[in-house]
């Protein structure tokens, strides 16, 4: 099937020298400025962009996350979290997260690759995108703790000039500060921006040459 190819491709693409800061960068807004090096008591996180096949167009898996008051509440995120010590490595840390907020399970997904790591000072987080594929739509059991909802967004849809945008921003963790962001506006209810938009910003860099 067409999708089959171009996620082979996207694997290849994967394994290449990638962006980077100067991709994520077109994507960033920070309402703290960056350290020159990672703190050493930074907690090590990550996440995955799940892939899947839904009419034959790939979807990326998006999530809103639940208004609880934490740094990045109510945000749209890729699911993931905090590595734990039972964790053999971060791409284990993303499908357990994975499953445990979406229900997918590890078993579903092939990982295919990874894109570069991003400190977030906000949350001390250092967070470590992967990049995964089902081959077909998941079931999703959500986790009510912390996902409102699952966002189900076409990859070539999303990776338009039309959904980029800069917007007036209040995070959630600073409300008193407001700043501009670049973002990608899916729709009139779903902002994505910080680190989520700057981690699509590098992954929309590797499709540059073959765009979905």
């Amino acid at each position: 099937m067409y999708y089959t190819d171009r996620i082979e491709e996207l694997k290849k693409l994967l394994q290449e020298p990638l962006p980077g800061v100067e991709a994520q960068n077109k994507m960033a807004a920070r309402a703290r400025m960056l350290p020159l090096e990672v703190p050493e008591n930074v907690r090590q996180s990550a996440v995955l962009g799940l892939l899947y096949p839904q009419n034959d167009i790939l979807n990326l898996l998006l999530i809103k996350r639940t208004e609880d008051g934490k740094p990045h509440s109510g945000q749209i995120s890729f699911p993931g979290g905090r590595q734990d010590p039972i964790d053999k490595d971060l791409q284990e840390t993303a499908l357990r997260e994975t499953f445990e907020e979406v229900g997918v399970p590890s078993g579903q997904i092939e990982v295919i690759g990874a894109l570069s790591s991003l400190y977030i000072p906000v949350s001390n987080n250092n967070v470590h995108p992967f990049v995964g594929f089902a081959s077909h739509r998941p079931d999703y059991v959500l986790n009510a703790d912390e996902v409102q909802y699952v966002l189900e967004v076409p990859l070539h849809e999303l990776l338009t000039e039309e959904k980029k945008t800069i917007q007036e921003i209040r995070p959630s963790s600073m409300p008193h500060l407001t700043i501009k962001a670049p973002a990608y506006r899916w729709d009139d209810d779903h902002l994505i921006w910080g680190a989520t938009a700057m981690m699509i910003a590098e992954l929309e860099e590797v499709l540059r040459a073959n765009p979905f």
